[in-house]
């Protein structure tokens, strides 16, 4: 028997395996970088809302903090007012007014700016609540969106000044 040919269609089927195994190789090195950038916008997002958290709770008004605990607390709530930073809506939907405190606005302008923030984020596509009455409680929520995501991403941060 004559087998003319063999050797080359076992060449051919060889190659086509080592192709598709390179062309996995390349497949899951382009989600190890997004997964990398992804992680790196994380990281970002987290260190801007516990600056930001950390500048409010520096900037607390505690002088009053010898006196009687209802000065002390009506203190703290009265200091804490000029930070909030879009209140209402969510999923990156805010709204309800921009803080004029220059401390929000300088970390807003932060966060948004092209290049060094965070991608795709805004003004309004950041968020800082104060809740008062529920132990002095900030809520700091970061919106971006990378040229690869499909909808907005965010990260909350919650913590409480007293």
């Amino acid at each position: 028997m004559r087998q003319g040919g063999f050797f080359l269609i076992e060449a051919l089927i060889a190659i086509l395996i080592f192709s598709l195994g390179v062309l996995g190789l390349v497949a899951m090195g382009g989600a190890a970088i997004a997964a990398q950038s992804d992680a790196q916008y994380r990281t970002e997002a987290a260190a801007l809302a516990d600056e930001i958290a950390s500048k409010i709770s520096l900037n607390v008004d505690r002088l009053n903090a010898a006196n009687a605990y209802p000065s002390t607390a009506a203190s703290i709530a009265a200091t804490l007012a000029p930070y909030q930073h879009q209140p209402n809506g969510v999923n990156c939907a805010f709204n309800g007014g921009a803080s004029a405190d220059p401390t929000v606005q300088a970390w807003v302008t932060k966060v948004s700016a092209p290049g060094t923030g965070l991608p795709g984020a805004t003004a309004t596509s950041q968020q800082i609540r104060i809740d008062t009455a529920n132990f002095n409680r900030i809520t700091v929520t970061i919106c971006w969106q990378a040229p690869q995501d499909r909808a907005m991403r965010q990260h909350t941060l919650v913590t409480y000044v007293n």
